[in-house]
């Protein structure tokens, strides 16, 4: 006699898992396009015998711990002054906005061509600030920074002549961590983005796939932007919106590994959560906008089977909420035996888990000879993280996919590389508070008691997978918990406030 309620539950254990797995091997084919290309350089067509003129743009909102770094690291790009014009983006609503235009007046006074620009209403977040400056920019070339980027000195200098190619559009340089050492939470964002920064976007780029522009530390043809329609605020990924407007109009990227912009990493787990709520969600928003035209378009079927992965993959943030509610049959209705483990639990493993952790160790060997040697003891961690964020990111999802409107939530920068720093600084702003908090403490409890559990009726087996869920979520909610009863290694003072308006994290 069938028992039909097992057969539903293990009918939707193997399809959510066959979702996870098929995300799975995708990190595989990247691994692969990467290798292959690894030794391949993208390299000028020429040089400019006469450089172009370049406009730095740099899009600020209530940033003034990291305000003045910024704009003293780009007043000293290599770059020939005549040529190089600053357009200070500065749409603060606290004091911010004064100091900015002190800097700038700095800026004239010592010869540069520079502009400040102060917005009273935010139409459009940073897309709407970067494209109102449109009209006044003087470059034939824009490049952009965040407020927490420290650009070098040489950047412009590696970057411009890739676009003696007239069919370059834009240029991309790889993100460093400025931070990265500050705290367990840094070094696991560390590694989450470099396995997005250093295999996924070498490989798109080299093997001709759809790339992205990450949103700063790039240079784009001004004709380029105009071509694709422009800068459009219906998305919460500006970004991720005009990079493939651009390509769909053949346009070509080229992403250069080797050109690092060190950049601040959130150093408190509610600063973490709201930049990963953001791209999660503006990644899913540009997905309804282009994947149509991506399939209507006449590129390769190869580039369409690609870009759909590379838009869809915060889906897999649903089905880690699938395992969330199936954990219990697959464990305590399913049972645990051999025959189950071998046929299932083993082929998900290496497909939907064993991917990842290659994927990672990949990304930090190919920055240091023995970098994934140093990566191993981070790994469980990094998985555990990614399964406590399903929550935050997984509402991220389905508001996307229901319409559902929300601010650009800024992620607060404090201009502070160690705990030292931190401990001796009055910190301006907070980070947005998550509704998600009381369900991630709810199920870490529940893995809790799932793992005691397994452990009572000596389910060996299911410990490890039940201990990570539990440690994830105990992890993402210990973290949030902390910064709320001002226990965190940032603490937040009574002065200044976030309005609301600002990031959340990245799939790529």
């Amino acid at each position: 006699m069938i028992e039909w309620d097992k057969t539903i539950w293990l009918t939707s254990y193997v399809l959510v898992f066959a979702g996870l797995s098929a995300f799975g091997a995708h990190r595989l084919k990247v691994l692969f396009h990467f290798w292959k290309h690894r030794d391949d350089p993208p390299e000028p067509r020429r040089r400019f015998e006469v450089l172009p003129r370049v406009t730095v743009q740099l899009p600020i909102f209530n940033e003034a711990d990291v305000v003045v770094r910024l704009l003293d690291a780009v007043s000293r790009l290599d770059y020939p002054r005549e040529l190089l014009q600053i357009q200070v983006l500065d749409d603060s609503t606290d004091d911010t906005a004064a100091l900015s235009a002190r800097l700038t007046d700095n800026l004239k006074a010592r010869g540069y061509d520079a502009e400040f620009r102060h917005r009273t209403d935010r139409t459009g977040f940073k897309a709407g600030a970067l494209d109102a400056a449109m009209p006044s920019a003087k470059g034939d070339f824009i490049c952009i920074f965040d407020a927490d980027f420290v650009p070098m000195p040489d950047m412009l200098q590696k970057m411009i002549h890739h676009f003696t190619d007239e069919k370059v559009g834009m240029v991309q340089a790889r993100w460093g961590h400025i931070n990265k050492n500050f705290s367990l939470l840094t070094r696991l964002q560390a590694l989450f983005l470099d396995g997005h920064l250093v295999l996924e976007q070498t490989a798109r780029s080299r093997q001709g796939e759809f790339l992205n522009f990450n949103g700063t530390a790039g240079i784009w043809r001004r004709a380029t932007i105009e071509d694709a329609g422009g800068w459009q605020h219906d998305t919460l990924t500006e970004d991720l919106d005009l990079s493939y407007r651009a390509q769909l109009a053949g346009w070509r990227f080229i992403y250069l590994t080797d050109v690092v912009v060190p950049a601040e990493l959130p150093p408190d787990m509610d600063g973490f959560k709201s930049q990963q709520h953001r791209w999660t969600k503006g990644s899913i928003q540009v997905c309804k906008k282009v994947l149509p035209a991506v399939w209507r378009s006449d590129i390769p079927l190869a580039l369409k089977f690609e870009a759909t992965a590379h838009l869809t993959s915060n889906f897999a943030y649903l089905l880690l909420l699938g395992v969330v509610i199936l954990m219990y049959p697959a464990n305590f209705v399913m049972g645990s035996s051999w025959l189950k483990v071998l046929l299932i639990d083993v082929p998900v493993f290496l497909f939907a888990s064993l991917s990842v952790i290659i994927f990672y160790l990949v990304a930090q060997g190919a920055q240091t000879k023995r970098g994934w040697l140093k990566t191993i003891p981070y790994l469980p961690l990094l998985l555990a993280l990614g399964v406590g964020m399903s929550i935050n990111n997984g509402k991220a999802v389905l508001e996307a996919l229901f319409n559902h409107q929300s601010d650009f939530i800024r992620t607060p920068k404090y201009g502070v590389q160690t705990k030292a720093q931190a401990a001796g600084k009055r910190f301006r702003y907070a980070s947005a508070k998550s509704l998600c908090l009381y369900i991630e403490v709810a199920l870490a409890v529940y893995f809790g008691w799932l793992t005691s559990m397994a452990a009572v009726r000596h389910q060996w087996g299911s410990i490890p997978f039940l201990a990570m869920f539990f440690i994830g979520f105990a992890y993402v909610a210990g973290g949030s918990l902390l910064k709320r009863l001002n226990l965190s290694a940032v603490p937040v003072s009574a002065g200044g406030a976030d309005d609301g308006t600002g990031p959340a994290l990245a799939a790529g």
